[in-house]
């Protein structure tokens, strides 16, 4: 019976040996996992410039032109974009 007992004691030890460090890996894992996407909520279009605004940024884009600095094609592009074109 004794005998038994230490079987069943050894068996129960390392029952508990192992169970441990299944928590430990288990929180350890639970450490690293990735975050859960969270989608963030849309930001609102920008404002669209006010028209002096538009009127500045053309002149100082002819100023860049008049100047040589930009060229036709940049010109071009630039007005287009600042029009909204």
């Amino acid at each position: 019976m004794a005998r038994t007992a230490a079987v069943v004691g050894t068996a129960q030890a390392t029952r508990n040996a192992v169970d441990r460090r299944e928590a430990q890996k288990a929180a350890a894992a639970a450490q690293y996992q990735q975050p859960q996407y969270v989608p963030q909520p849309a930001l609102p279009p920008p404002a669209a410039p006010s028209q002096d605004d538009q009127l500045e940024r053309l002149e100082r884009l002819g100023q860049l032109k008049a100047q040589g600095i930009l060229t036709e094609e940049e010109f071009t592009a630039q007005k287009a974009k600042i029009l909204g074109l």
